[in-house]
């Protein structure tokens, strides 16, 4: 795919002035960075607030045919091993598309918005989730994707007071909380959410109305904007998955440590157990335990364990155990950090690991996650 290929975001032309270096992700063109560089937007986001363009996500609308939005909710529970029937209005749940070996297909968010489901997926996964939308749940809504939507995420402790200074009444939203606030940037959707372990918010708002909303919250002087190198580093500090990376089709939500999503009624024994793709295998490693799990780790020194990175449970010889999925340094705590798959029976924290970088292994320790404390407004 060459340049002239790619989709832009409703930000394009703000990044070029801003200054951003732009790479090609999900069929985008998108901000890597900016002038102020990765480590120096993560340390600005933890301390103030960064501003995020993710406007190449997929936005989608689930209108129950009958007008009540239970429906809608019972017809994506046959998607999702999550419950969302008692999802109540004016809330958002994370949650995963299986397929039918088990497998994620992508994970997603939903809002119930009272009279309709709101869905956000990966850019991309996006055409394929609204595909698998359209077959599966077209008898009970109109599936209804929305590219007329930009999408901004305000994180950092400083978010909160920018953004009410502009839309007055997120102050009082706590973490997960999602509402329609009518303003001189039209119908903005928020959610006190985001994806950096920082408090936050994600906005949805029209195409046509989000360079002047994102103006508008630059224009404050706590606020700097963020590429997509300092959220990577960010979400994972959180110890927070990327789909593609942590997460694909061939693991379940049990070896990905994901169980915290898949609530007591969808279970076994549960008023609404399985129902959804990979119902069995779930259910049975919920019950046993699966063979592998993602899990923490800390290597020792400062050399970064990157994705791909073979794990070992001895310093030679042997077969590898497992893998890093996703690594690199870590710039608030000044130390390289990563997450990967290892054999059950070495994933209990404080396990030492070693991990083969350039031929050579080094010693790493298996950690709980997140590595950052995360600072969600509960």
């Amino acid at each position: 795919m060459t340049d002239d290929d790619l989709l832009q975001t409703p930000l394009n032309a703000l990044h070029a002035e801003l200054g951003a270096r732009m790479v090609p992700f999900a069929g985008y063109a998108m901000p890597v960075q900016y002038p102020m560089g990765v480590l120096q937007e993560h340390l600005w986001t933890r301390a103030k607030a960064g501003l995020f363009d993710v406007s190449h996500m997929g936005q989608v609308l689930l209108r129950p045919r009958s007008g009540d939005v239970a429906d809608a909710a019972r017809a994506l529970e046959a998607l999702v091993p999550v419950d969302l029937m008692s999802l109540a209005p004016g809330r958002q749940r994370y949650a995963l598309f299986t397929n039918a070996a088990g497998g994620i297909e992508d994970d997603l968010m939903v809002v119930n918005r009272g009279d309709d489901l709101f869905v956000v997926v990966n850019a991309a996964c996006k055409a394929a989730d609204i595909a698998h939308m359209q077959q599966h749940l077209s008898e009970a809504c109109d599936v209804v994707a929305l590219p007329e939507r930009a999408l901004l995420a305000l994180q950092g402790p400083a978010a909160e007071a920018v953004l009410e200074a502009l839309v007055p009444g997120v102050a009082g939203m706590r973490f997960m909380d999602v509402g329609v606030f009518e303003g001189s940037h039209g119908a903005l959707w928020i959610s006190r959410s985001g994806y950096t372990g920082e408090d936050g918010f994600e906005i949805s708002a029209l195409a046509a109305q989000a360079e002047a909303l994102a103006r508008a919250l630059l224009a404050h002087p706590d606020v700097a904007p963020i590429g997509l190198g300092a959220r990577d580093s960010l979400r994972l500090e959180a110890g927070l998955c990327l789909y593609g990376a942590d997460l694909d089709a061939t693991t379940s939500p049990v070896e990905a440590s994901l169980t915290w999503a898949l609530q007591k009624a969808r279970r076994p024994g549960g008023a609404r157990a399985g129902g959804y793709p990979g119902a069995d295998r779930i259910g049975r490693e919920l019950a046993e335990g699966p063979a592998r799990l993602r899990v923490g780790l800390l290597p020792e020194g400062r050399a970064p364990m990157r994705a791909g990175t073979a794990l070992f449970a001895v310093e030679a010889g042997g077969s590898a155990i497992g893998h890093v999925t996703s690594g690199g340094f870590g710039p608030s705590l000044n130390r390289p950090v990563a997450m990967g798959y290892v054999a059950a029976d070495d994933a209990a924290p404080g396990t030492p690991l070693w991990g083969e970088v350039r031929g050579k292994r080094l010693p790493v320790a298996v950690v709980p996650m997140p590595f950052q404390p995360t600072t969600y407004k509960r």
